[in-house]
């Protein structure tokens, strides 16, 4: 008897099973079992323990079986591998549990705008606010779309326990060591892909159940011939779509949030021979400084003013004043602040979230060091280097212990969730960028006249305004330079910037020889990395020889 048999034969006897309702009894059983309150605007606040304010790299795992252990790279740090009888135990006691919970909450949806490879979802757990983040993140179910998916008998199942606590004993020597705890760490988010199951137990951050999923879809998808992008996406009135990639707290949502383009997704999409397609139903967005005048649309998602019953937006572990209005520029319970809600909560959709081939694509960096130029233009072998090396500053808060930015390479932007060997991606992508002629531009969104501490975060405006010209096509004509240490292009003027000396990022430090030091010293740390991560892979030269400090 498959796992899926035993799930369904404990549902069928088990009372209190709450499958499918209604988003508004979703929302009601979250605050009649005190998993949330209602804010003063109608959103659900939630909080969740310290250790669970962020992802947990270390806690995350993959399943190795000889079925597929070939196709995924076990040389990168985040995919540890995890026993199949161990992952097993995962299963035997999420059984255990949920035939003890008061209620079991059961949600169907599929995952994939694209009907052809929609993946079929059933999550399964005793939390109503994880159910009523699946109906905020993931697409309705469609009996037609799970018929005709090339999924179809492919569908995923996941257990979602977030305040459960693993027996540190049971799994000694299993699981690791959490340093925290001074014994073995009490929570595994983990994933079967051969089985096609995933567990998230003890961990009650929302994300873990989104970055799951998307590691699963970044699994299956090139299988189908589809290349899987952690990116948002939008479109002009024109027609065209765009792409912009970025690690966690780049701006991707703040971004493509763009009241003159229309949203696909913020986070999550598919590239095939159709065009691009979001996975998701809704946005999962960091909120902590959150400026209602520099970004309305995701104030406005977040914290419009509605019924409680008819809201269902998810702030998680923002300051909440008793009176029931948040503070999103107080970072004392963290810097990770996140707000769920579904598409249809901003103004400005594309209800399809579907688009054809972009015509621009941005890479997105937060450089904390505030050397890399604020916008350049990528050639096609400059822009898969900075694919393949996926550079940015790691942003406090986006995982657990990390409390200031920390540079670091992280390929494609979204290695921990591109579980296959990193030459598919790479391949995939750029086959795409060359058959439909994809303009790649770098937007820096970090640092400016000074690394972190010293400098301060280029303003948004500035940054929008530079996105808005290389979307626009404003960027083609105008006269570029080459950056002396970074090799890219870097254009001499943007129109609308009111001070065009910042795109040189030279001009705005004081102390011109401790920019070239701080340059020259990013420049080295790429060079050792890359021949760290791809000295002996076969890279193509050409590609190699854009990569800064070779």
């Amino acid at each position: 008897m498959t796992f899926q048999d035993k799930l369904a034969d404990l549902l069928s006897k088990r009372q209190n099973v709450l499958a499918n309702i209604p988003r508004e009894q979703m929302i009601r059983e979250a605050l009649g079992n005190g998993e949330a309150v209602a804010s003063a605007c109608g959103a659900l606040a939630t909080w969740t323990p310290p250790e669970s304010t962020g992802r947990s790299p270390k806690d995350t795992y993959i399943v190795k079986r000889a079925e597929s252990q070939d196709t995924i790279d076990w040389n990168s740090p985040n995919n540890i591998p995890l026993e199949p009888s161990t992952f097993d135990m995962l299963l035997e006691d999420s059984l255990a549990t949920l035939s003890e919970v008061e209620k079991v909450y059961v949600t169907d949806r599929v995952v994939g705008a694209d009907a052809d490879y929609a993946l079929p979802v059933h999550t399964i757990g005793d939390f109503a606010l994880a159910a009523l983040f699946t109906d905020n993140m993931f697409r309705p179910w469609s009996d037609e779309i799970a018929k005709n998916t090339c999924f179809h008998d492919r569908h995923f199942t996941l257990i979602a326990l977030p305040y459960h606590k693993l027996d540190p004993a049971k799994y000694e020597g299993r699981l690791r060591v959490d340093p925290r705890l001074k014994g073995t760490s009490t929570m595994a988010v983990a994933i079967d892909l051969d089985r096609r199951l995933g567990v998230v137990y003890g961990s009650a951050y929302c994300g873990s159940v989104k970055k799951l999923i998307f590691t699963v879809m970044n699994y299956i998808l090139p299988g189908e011939g589809i290349l899987p992008i952690h990116c948002s996406a939008n479109e002009g009135p024109d027609g065209e779509s765009a792409l912009l990639l970025g690690l966690s707290g780049t701006g991707k949502t703040t971004l493509s949030a763009d009241v003159t383009r229309a949203l696909l997704g913020d986070d999550e999409h598919g590239w095939n021979d159709n065009g691009i397609a979001n996975f998701e139903n809704g946005c999962y967005a960091k909120l902590i400084d959150l400026d209602p005048v520099k970004e309305p649309e995701i104030t406005s998602a977040c914290f419009h003013k509605d019924e409680v019953e008819k809201h269902g937006s998810i702030i998680e572990n923002a300051m909440m004043y008793p009176w029931g209005t948040f503070d999103l520029f107080d970072a004392r319970l963290t810097p990770n602040s996140r707000g769920s809600y579904p598409l249809r909560y901003l103004e400005n959709i594309k209800e399809s979230s579907t688009a054809g081939h972009p015509k621009t694509i941005l890479f997105l960096t937060a450089d904390a060091n505030g050397v890399i130029p604020p916008v350049s233009k990528l050639t096609r072998e400059q822009a898969m280097l900075w694919f393949l090396m996926g550079y940015t500053s790691k942003l406090a808060g986006t995982e657990t212990g990390v409390t200031e930015p920390v540079s670091t390479f992280s390929r494609f932007f979204g290695e921990p969730f591109m579980p296959r060997n990193p030459d598919v991606y790479a391949t995939m992508l750029g086959e795409r960028m060359e058959k439909h002629g994809s303009t790649v531009y770098l937007i820096n969104t970090g640092w400016s006249g000074g690394p972190y501490g010293v400098g301060s975060r280029i303003n948004l405006p500035i940054t929008r305004r530079m996105v808005n010209a290389a979307l626009s096509g404003e960027l083609d004509d105008v006269k570029y330079e080459t950056d002396p240490i970074f090799k890219v292009a870097v254009p001499q003027s943007c129109p609308g910037i009111e001070d065009q000396s910042i795109l040189n990022p030279v001009n705005t430090w004081a102390d011109k020889s401790a920019f070239t030091e701080r340059a020259q010293k990013l420049a080295a740390d790429f060079a050792a990395h890359y021949d760290k991560a791809y000295g002996d892979k076969g890279i193509d030269p050409a590609v190699a020889a854009q990569c800064p400090g070779k």
